[in-house]
């Protein structure tokens, strides 16, 4: 009998950068996918860009450090931060052609064909050409500042991710004819796309880059004009801070958001066509090499297109409107607090809508019988009906604490802004815990009533923002289950004062004990299969790296438990390895909507237990985040969440995507005869009311669905680096 492997090494774990780029890849597959309606492609389009703006502003800028630092050593997978370097720029390379090929093939002329055109100056009528003149005249000329690059004038500090244009004039001086380079940002206070007046339907835009270019003889009088072409720097996005040696958190958050816009160049990118030798002299000022350098033929900054899907035309080329209703059990309520006393409450977002939890902040504002609410704020969005119930508690007397985080990343302006706005308004803000970020989402709410004090807490897998919540999928609890209100007051007690963490009756919270328990709750599903006893485990998450719980599900595998998990983006376990993961498979499902609930199903010999919340099981979210994961106590939302909502996702064979060992993913195809299943499609169904209860549901299929995987028809397959030996 073959020994079960009990070292894992390099071989049995895939590279996290390479794994997020796949996830890139399943977005930009949405946007290259002729089934997705045509403006739901360009918002792929778009979106697979800004996420790769974010890649390097981030990851790869920490990659570069690390190369320049002393410290060499490997990652899980066993490549140094200069292999993965390499093999990220070649991915991103590959990703990068087959994105703009797409968009001048296939997406630009399908645009085109539907009345949404993208005009060259030189081909407009006269009429479209004196209005744009005018517009330039009027608008855009009082704003530029061409920059000249000479001894001088030194190369002007361009900000992050601006859209600038590299300018190159010849200029006679008596007999002598010279050549100069001067640089001219692209105004970002002015539409990137400029839309041409029309009494029609149709939509013609012209982009504002071009239009500057087209009069740069305009900026540069006397000069000629040899060409000009477009670029656009990417720059470190992290913040530093040290805590420990900051006494002022908010005002040191404050100046290094000054410092982002300035930081370290990352990453260059040019138009296509520009001549090499200016190419050459952009990377020597940036301190950039050829290996940083991507050359973009088409739009340089794709997240601007999505102003073409703004507005209400086109319906025809969008996914059908929905809109999400109350859940169900609270429909007719207008009293939520005696709703939460008949039963727990599970809230599915964006499929039910978020108004509940606004309406449940806001009644508790108003509520006399109110003492206190406590919550915590990562990303807010300021939305004035959060923010503004917190604001109007304060005003009707009641003890109000916000614990802000002001360091959640690319809203860091926005929290400050709110966290201030809440101090003046009387709301006591605290920051949390030194050196932990606040990732945790709930809201502790105390009241009076006849029986003595009960307390109502909210938890969730995502942010207190109505926005986001309409775009990504999360799970929302409301309760006054007694347990789980002290666990909430001891937490928050941690949060806000001077104490030591202490076991709670029901909450996992990192870094404390949230490890530790899934780490023995997979250890108690081995030992179940070990014994015969049945064991399953099925984990819906955004992100999987953590090696003890990668390690701990391999050896469950080995075990027999049987394990689905959905993860969305980056997965460093490799499934189907003999010997190791046989037992494990890995899906993703990338759709209209975000995909961002954390589920955690542990069969539990015909016990099940199921779990929620606001972790992913990554390093960062279970040692450096106070992240809060809670138990389902209600039998019958247990039922929905597996039976529902795990196993509608396992079911997916239209929008979800199989991991296969060597890192690529497959698209989902229904078996033979099998009907296409889209499970965002049937959760929208479920929640309106159009598709059967789950007790029904439950009982026309099993409650863990097997799927058939087929290569994908877009994702080119990846290779993976060879480490060098020795």
């Amino acid at each position: 009998m073959t020994q079960p492997v009990t070292t894992f090494g390099p071989a049995h774990f895939l590279n996290r950068e390479l794994s997020w780029l796949e996830f890139n890849q399943r977005v930009l597959d949405e946007a290259l996918d002729p089934a997705t309606p045509l403006l739901e492609r360009v918002k792929f389009f778009a979106i697979a860009s800004s996420n790769l703006d974010e890649f390097f502003e981030v990851r790869v800028a920490g990659l570069k450090q690390q190369v320049e630092s002393a410290v060499v050593e490997r990652g899980l997978d066993g490549l140094t931060a200069s292999e993965t370097f390499r093999a990220i720029r070649n991915r991103v390379r590959r990703m990068v052609d087959v994105q703009y090929d797409r968009w001048r093939r296939e997406l630009q002329p399908a645009l085109a064909r539907n009345g949404i055109r993208f005009l060259e100056i030189t081909g407009c009528n006269a009429a479209d050409g004196a209005w744009l003149e005018g517009y330039y005249r009027e608008q855009v000329r009082p704003v530029l500042t061409p920059l000249a690059i000479d001894p001088a004038h030194p190369f002007p500090q361009l900000l992050n991710k601006s859209l600038n244009m590299i300018v190159q004039v010849e200029q006679r001086r008596g007999r002598e004819t010279l050549r100069h380079l001067a640089v001219v940002q692209v105004p970002r206070v002015l539409p990137r796309l400029v839309k041409l007046p029309r009494d029609d339907s149709s939509q013609d835009y012209v982009f504002l880059g071009r239009l500057i270019g087209h009069f740069l003889a305009d900026l540069f009088p006397g000069t000629r004009i040899l060409g000009y072409w477009h670029f656009r720097v990417t720059r470190n996005s992290e913040l530093y801070i040290d805590e420990e040696e900051t006494e002022n958190l908010l005002q040191a958050v404050e100046n290094e958001l000054h410092n982002r816009r300035k930081g370290d160049a990352v990453r260059l990118e040019v138009e296509h066509g520009c001549r090499p030798e200016i190419v050459k002299a952009l990377l020597g000022t940036l301190r950039l090499t050829e290996d940083d350098l991507y050359l973009i033929d088409g739009p340089l900054n794709p997240t601007r297109l999505m102003a073409v899907c703004e507005g209400d035309h086109s319906p025809e080329l969008r996914e059908p409107p929905y809109v999400a209703p109350v859940a169900g059990v609270l429909r007719g309520q207008t009293d939520l607090f005696a709703a939460i006393r008949e039963r727990d409450i599970l809230l599915h977002h964006p499929y039910e809508n978020f108004s509940s939890v606004a309406d449940f902040l806001e009644q508790a504002a108003r509520d006399p019988q109110v003492l206190a609410i406590k919550q915590t704020l990562y990303r807010t969005g300021g939305d004035p009906r959060i923010v503004g119930a917190l604001m109007d508690a304060v005003k009707n007397g009641k003890q109000v604490t916000a614990v802000v985080e002001l360091r959640a990343r690319f809203d860091e302006a926005s929290n400050i802004q709110w966290a201030q706005r809440l101090e003046e308004a009387g709301v006591h803000v605290v920051y949390g815990l030194v050196g932990y970020k606040i990732h945790a989402k709930l809201c502790l709410v105390v009241r009076q009533e006849r029986g003595g004090i009960r307390r109502y807490v909210h938890l969730g897998t995502g942010n207190y923002n109505p926005t986001t919540a309409r775009i990504y999928t999360d799970l929302g609890l409301l309760t006054c289950r007694t347990e789980f209100g002290e666990d909430a007051t001891n937490l928050f007690n941690l949060l806000t004062g001077i104490c030591q963490f202490q076991p709670m009756r029901k909450f996992l919270v990192a870094p404390f004990d949230l490890r530790p328990r899934l780490l023995e709750l997979i250890r108690r599903e081995a030992g179940h299969a070990e014994r015969g006893l049945p064991a399953r485990l099925v984990a819906k998450l955004n992100a999987l790296v953590d090696r003890p719980i990668i390690e701990a599900l391999y050896r469950a595998s080995q075990a027999g438990v049987k394990i689905d998990l959905i993860v969305r983006g980056i997965c460093c376990l490799r499934p189907g390895l003999k010997g190791i993961s046989d037992h494990i498979t890995v899906r993703s499902v990338v759709d209209r909507f975000l995909e961002h609930t954390r589920v955690f199903y542990f069969e539990n010999a015909c016990q099940p237990e199921v779990l929620v919340g606001s972790a992913d099981w990554m390093p960062r979210n279970l040692q450096r985040r106070i992240e809060v994961v809670f138990p389902i106590e209600d039998g019958n939302l247990r039922e929905r969440l597996s039976s529902e909502i795990l196993a509608v996702s396992l079911a997916d064979n239209t929008k979800a995507s199989g991991l296969q060992p060597d890192g690529s993913y497959h698209r989902v195809e229904p078996e033979s005869g099998a009907k296409p299943r889209r499970s965002q499609v049937e959760f929208m169904a479920l929640a309106t009311g159009e598709a059967p209860a789950t007790a029904a549901r439950a009982k026309a299929a099993p409650p863990f669905p097997q799927v058939k995987l087929a290569p994908s028809p877009f994702s080119p397959r990846p290779a993976r680096p060879t480490r060098r030996q020795g």
